[in-house]
C-alpha cells in the first residue's frame, strides 16, 4: 500500500537518525469500546486511523525538509572550520568586508533623517532655483517689513490727525460759546446802562464807549481764535486725506507684497526664507550622505557576489544563508553557538519525527494490521478501504 509504504520508508530513516534523547509526550486516550461487527463503528475506526496517518505522514514530510536544512547547514558549518588556513583568511576577509558594509548600511537607516522623503524629492525637483528663490523670499519678505513699517507710521500719523482734529472741533466750540457770552454780556452792559441814564440821570456816556470798546475786542479777539481754528480744521482734514491716500496706496502694495509671499512659500513649500535655506543646507548634506550610501550598496553587493561565489567554490550548499551569518564565519564564538542552536533544533526535529512514526502513523498502521488479522472477515473491505483513502491522499 502507498500510505503504508511511504510511512515505512520515513520510519526506517527516522531509525537511522534518532537520537536517544527521552521525549514525554501526552499519552493518547484508549478509545471507547468498538463493536467491529458493527459497519458504522468500523468504517469511523479504520477512517479514523487512516486519517492520522495521513496527517503523520504529512507532518512528517515537512519535519524532514526542515530536518534536511538544518544538516545541511550544519555540514556547510563543517565544510567552512575545515578550510586550509590560507583560504579561511582569504573568507574571513571577504566576510569581514560584506559585515563592514552591512554595518554602514544598517548605521545609514537607523540615523536620523535631517528631511523627509517627501522634502528630500521637492528639493530635487527645484534643485537648480533654490538659491535663486532664496534671494527672492529674502528680498520680498525684507520689503513686506518696510511696507508694515511705512503703514504702520502712516497709521499713527493718522490718529495724530485726528487727535489734532478733536481738539480744534473743541477749539471751534468753544469760541462759538465765548461769542454768544460776549454778546449777552454787551446786551446787559447797554440794558444797565440805559437804566442808569434814564431812570436815574447819571451820565453814562462814557460807559458806552467803554462797552462798545471792550465788547469790540472781546469779539475780535473771538473771530480771530475762530478764524485760525477753522483754518487749521481744514489743513488737518487735508492732512487726514492724504495719509488715507497714502495708507490706501500703501495697502495695495501690502496685498500684492503679501500675495507673492504666499506664491513663494507655496512654490518652495516653506514658511519663510530661513527655512528654505536651512532645509536647502539639510539637503545638500542628506544628498551627499546618500550618494554615500547609494556607493556603499553597490561595493556591498558586490561583496556579497564576491563572498557568495567564494563559498560555492567551497562546496557550500547554502551560500545565501552566510550572507547574514557573517559573524560566524569571524567569531568561533559565534559558529559555536549557532552550531549549538542547530544541534537543539535538529534534536527537536528528530522527537517531532519520531512521535508521529511511533506514537501516532505506527499505532495506527498496527491499529489496521490488527484489526485484519482478528477479522479476516473483514480483512477485504478493509484494505479497499485503505486503497481508496489512498488514491484521495495521492490527489
Amino acid at each position: 500500500m502507498g500510505l503504508f509504504r511511504k510511512i515505512t520508508g520515513l520510519f526506517r530513516r527516522g531509525g537511522q537518525e534518532a537520537d536517544e534523547a527521552e521525549w514525554e509526550w501526552g499519552e493518547e486516550q484508549a478509545p471507547y469500546q468498538i463493536d467491529f461487527h458493527n459497519k458504522e463503528q468500523r468504517d469511523d475506526y479504520v477512517r479514523n486511523c487512516l486519517e492520522r496517518m495521513a496527517d503523520a505522514t504529512k507532518e512528517l514530510e515537512n519535519l524532514t525538509y526542515e530536518y534536511d536544512m538544518v544538516t545541511s547547514y550544519l555540514k556547510d558549518m563543517e565544510e567552512i572550520e575545515a578550510l586550509p588556513p590560507e583560504e579561511s583568511d582569504e573568507l574571513k576577509e571577504c566576510a569581514g568586508q560584506v559585515a563592514k558594509l552591512q554595518d554602514s548600511k544598517s548605521g545609514f537607516m537607523e540615523r536620523p533623517r535631517r528631511i523627509t522623503d517627501e522634502q528630500f524629492q521637492h528639493m530635487e525637483k527645484i534643485e537648480d532655483e533654490v538659491e535663486e528663490g532664496y534671494q527672492k523670499l529674502k528680498e520680498t519678505e525684507d520689503y513686506q517689513g518696510l511696507i508694515r513699517q511705512d503703514l504702520s507710521r502712516l497709521e499713527g500719523e493718522k490718529y495724530a490727525y485726528l487727535y489734532r482734529k478733536k481738539e480744534v472741533m473743541r477749539i471751534i466750540s468753544d469760541t462759538r460759546g465765548m461769542a454768544v457770552i460776549c454778546v449777552a454780556a454787551l446786551a446787559l452792559c447797554v440794558l444797565l446802562l440805559l437804566f442808569l441814564q434814564f431812570f436815574l440821570d447819571m451820565e453814562t456816556k462814557a460807559g458806552y464807549f467803554v462797552t462798545a470798546a471792550a465788547a469790540a475786542l472781546a469779539i475780535t479777539l473771538v473771530y480771530v481764535r475762530h478764524v485760525d481754528a477753522r483754518r487749521e480744521l481744514r489743513r488737518v482734514e487735508i492732512g487726514i486725506n492724504k495719509i488715507i491716500l497714502l495708507q490706501n496706496k500703501v495697502k495695495i502694495r501690502y496685498v500684492n507684497n503679501t500675495n507673492l509671499l504666499d506664491y513663494l512659500y507655496l512654490k518652495y513649500g516653506v514658511s519663510g526664507a530661513q527655512e528654505l535655506l536651512d532645509l536647502w543646507e539639510n539637503y545638500k548634506t542628506e544628498k551627499e550622505e546618500r550618494e554615500k550610501m547609494r556607493k556603499a550598496e553597490l561595493e556591498l553587493d558586490y561583496s556579497q557576489q564576491e563572498l557568495l561565489q567564494m563559498l560555492k567554490r567551497y562546496q557550500i550548499k547554502d551560500p545565501a544563508i552566510w550572507l547574514h551569518q557573517t559573524e560566524a564565519i569571524l567569531d568561533p564564538k559565534e559558529m559555536v553557538e549557532i552550531r549549538h542552536n542547530l544541534i537543539i533544533r535538529r534534536q527537536s526535529l528528530r522527537r517531532r519525527m519520531e512521535y508521529n512514526r511511533e506514537t501516532v502513523a505506527g499505532k495506527s498502521q498496527r491499529e489496521i494490521k490488527e484489526l485484519v488479522e482478528k477479522y479476516p472477515q473483514y480483512a477485504a473491505e478493509v484494505m479497499a478501504a485503505v486503497e481508496e483513502y489512498e488514491k484521495k491522499y495521492q490527489q
